[in-house]
């Protein structure tokens, strides 16, 4: 298969495949014209790949689960410990967002919208961290 074919079959662009073989994920091999030449084997990581990436897993941890599903000796544990600390990664994000989102929705609430200049969003974006600190601290206790 060439490019445009694994490209089209797992759903990757062909410039990230380009990338993954440049950063040694992917080794296709090269026909007589210089060409790639994907094996079935090619489109396989490329799916399993995709699929991690879309879970949001890092390059090196790709690197890390790919080089664990191909060694048969590995133990699942060694996977599993991989994706708890992912899964604890993308809960602390969450609770980030979470946070940001109940900010934005304060301040969102705390503008009048209207035609004066006051604005408590901008002047919360124009704190100082002690003074942001001060107003978190309200908006928590009342």
């Amino acid at each position: 298969m060439n490019i445009g074919d694994v490209a089209s079959l797992s759903g990757l662009p062909a410039k990230t495949i380009r990338y993954y073989e440049e950063i040694g994920l992917v080794s296709p091999l090269r026909g007589p014209n210089g060409y790639r030449r994907f094996r079935d084997s090619d489109l396989h990581k490329l799916n399993f790949l995709g699929r991690a990436r879309s879970l949001g897993f890092s390059i090196e941890e790709c690197r890390n689960l790919l080089a664990m599903y191909e060694d048969q000796e590995r133990a699942s544990a060694d996977v599993k410990r991989l994706a708890e600390q992912h899964l604890e990664s993308i809960d602390r994000k969450i609770s980030e967002l979470q946070d940001m989102r109940s900010t934005l929705a304060h301040l969102v609430d705390a503008c009048a919208g209207d035609h004066r200049p006051d604005c408590p969003i901008l002047a919360d974006l124009a704190a100082v961290d002690g003074e942001e600190d001060e107003r978190r601290d309200r908006r928590a206790t009342g």
